[in-house]
Formats: C-alpha cells, sequence, structure tokens
C-alpha cells in the first residue's frame, strides 16, 4: 500500500512535501519506517542518477548578505522559467531546538512565490551543524518537480565540508577583503570552493570588491580544483543591486557542461555510498546511547574522563564492550 504523501507529492503539493519533510526528520521509530519506505517510492523521481536537477551548496561568512544573495538569485531563476528549493541549515535552539534564524523572513519576496519553496531546518547535534536529513529532504524537492535546490548553511566551519559533498557545485560567498582580513579567510573553505563570489560590489566597495577578486584567483591557481575538468573561478556581484546576479547561472551552466552529465553522475553516485556509511555511522551511535548497560555506565565514565583518571579511549572500549555484552 502506497504513502498517502506519494501522489500529491510528486504533484507538487507544497502541504504535503512539508509534512514529508516533517516526515523525515522525526526521530520516532514508526515515523523512520514510514520516511524510508516513501523515499524508495520516491527516488525514481529524483535527480540522484543526474541530470534532472541542479544541486547549489551556498556558505558564507556572517553578514555577507547570502539570504539577500540566494532571495535575488532565485527570482532571476524563476523569471528564467525555473523552480527552486532552499534548504536553509539553521543553528537549533539550544531550549527548543527548531530553527532560529528564520530564513523565510529573511527571503521575504521569495517564499511567497508558487515557482519557490523554502524550508529552514534546525541544525540538531550533528557534526558541523549541517541537519542530518538535509540529503533526503533534497530528494523529496526534487522529487516534487523543483529543478534546483540550494543548500545554505550556517557560516564558515565543518559544516561546508558536509555540504560539499551533497551537492554538484559549491558556492562560497566573500566581503570585499584586503591585507589581513583577506589572509583570515579560512583556506578549507576556499579549497571547496567551484565558484568565489564576492558580493558587495557596490558603492564604496566596488574597487575593493574587483581587487579582492583578483587576489582570490590568485590564490585559486595555487590550489588543486576540487572537481575535476573544472577550473574554479571567481566573480563579483550586488545582490542589493542585482548587479552580476544574473551572470552566475551562466557560470553554472559552464560549470555543468565542462563536467558533464557523467560526472554529474559519477559524483552524485559517490555520494550516495558516502551517505550511506555516514547512516550506518549514525545509527550504530544512536543505538549505542540508547542501550541500558551503556546508559547506566556513560555518567561514570565521564566523570573518570574529566577527572583524569581513564582516558577517552579506555572509556570509548568499556562502553563497546557493555555494548556487545562481553
Amino acid at each position: 500500500m502506497s504513502d498517502p504523501l506519494l501522489k500529491p507529492l510528486l504533484a507538487g503539493d507544497r502541504r504535503a512535501l512539508a509534512q514529508a519533510i516533517t516526515l523525515i526528520e522525526s526521530t520516532r521509530a514508526d515515523h523512520r519506517e514510514r520516511a524510508d519506505a516513501l523515499l524508495a517510492a520516491l527516488l525514481p523521481h529524483t535527480g540522484q542518477k543526474g541530470g534532472k536537477s541542479v544541486r547549489l551548496g551556498i556558505t558564507g561568512v556572517p553578514g555577507v548578505g547570502k539570504s539577500t544573495f540566494i532571495e535575488r538569485f532565485g527570482l532571476s531563476l524563476i523569471e528564467r522559467g525555473h523552480s527552486l528549493a532552499v534548504l536553509a541549515i539553521d543553528p537549533s535552539s539550544k531550549r527548543g531546538g527548531g530553527s532560529i534564524l528564520g530564513d523565510k523572513t529573511r527571503m521575504e519576496e521569495l517564499s511567497r512565490h508558487p515557482a519557490a519553496f523554502i524550508r529552514p531546518s534546525p541544525a540538531g547535534t550533528t557534526l558541523g551543524g549541517v541537519a542530518r536529513r538535509t540529503r533526503e529532504a533534497m530528494l523529496l524537492v526534487e522529487a516534487a518537480g523543483f529543478d534546483t535546490v540550494i543548500v545554505e548553511t550556517v557560516g564558515v566551519g565543518q559544516s561546508e565540508t558536509a555540504v560539499a559533498d551533497m551537492v554538484d557545485m559549491f558556492i562560497v560567498l566573500l566581503l570585499p577583503a584586503g591585507g589581513d582580513d583577506l589572509q583570515g579567510i579560512k583556506r578549507g573553505v576556499i579549497e571547496l570552493a567551484d565558484l568565489i563570489v564576492v558580493n558587495k560590489a557596490d558603492g564604496d566597495l566596488k574597487a575593493m570588491a574587483r581587487r579582492s577578486a583578483a587576489d582570490y584567483q590568485h590564490a585559486l591557481r595555487l590550489l588543486r580544483s576540487p572537481t575535476a575538468n573544472w577550473t574554479p573561478e571567481v566573480t563579483t556581484c550586488s545582490a542589493l543591486a542585482g548587479d552580476g546576479v544574473a551572470e552566475i547561472w551562466a557560470t553554472i551552466g559552464r560549470f555543468r557542461e565542462a563536467v558533464g552529465a557523467q560526472g554529474i553522475a559519477r559524483r552524485r553516485a559517490e555520494q550516495a555510498r558516502a551517505w550511506m556509511w555516514n547512516e550506518v555511522g549514525e545509527t550504530l551511535l544512536a543505538e549505542l546511547r540508547k542501550h541500558p548497560e551503556v546508559r547506566r555506565l556513560v555518567a561514570g565514565l565521564e566523570r573518570e574522563v574529566e577527572s583524569g583518571k581513564s582516558t577517552p579511549a579506555a572509556a570509548a572500549r568499556r562502553m563497546l564492550e557493555a555494548f556487545h555484552g562481553r
């Protein structure tokens, strides 16, 4: 018997899509079982094999204007006849666990458009702040008919590596900078970039933005490209004024042409394999935490590690021995 969400979701029903994302984010065992069955039924209608959709990751330092950029970029895509889903990973509230930035309020015009769908998801406890179910949410929005998916991360940190490993192209937004500010940009993030966009290239900052773009382009020559058959590029734009935003879609088109349909399909296949092993690790950790004997030992082991009476490795080994019933 098919899931009642299946047909309306495939027909592009927004309410069914929102309900399906809520379902996959649930930690209840019965919801997880239902979510797995729904995803299996939807898989042939997603872009998992490549070609049917464009998956973009976008990050940037706080204050760079990610939301303004995504809204302006999204509206320009919609004008071209595309549809856009934005999966924005918000920092989680320590008290309630929910999203606290509220991307819908920061992309007001885009969120009201019928060809756009914005879903902020709490980062939760997943390493690096990337919502564990973002990959599955990406499959859901593709099955609902959205041809472009943007995953927006919290900021510059470990989450960028995780997002780069789930999209076709990774875009880093940076502020106009120079000297010490330029040196302060984390090299690890630059190494992941397929495209660097220097935003806020307007007014008094326009000349500095151009100089920054030239400096970043020079820095990229010293790094290995993260994507075969593509040399990372640098461009400038003003999301506020709209200058240079539309041209970024042309760069994305050149990227897809250079990598090729087979290259994108191969990249997504590798990502799916890595995703499988990540799920194994997450599931095993959850089972370990729930084990009654492990739960009995945890508080004492933590105290021993904190006081220096036991090493973390020894404490972990005792937990695993309890888990295996030894």
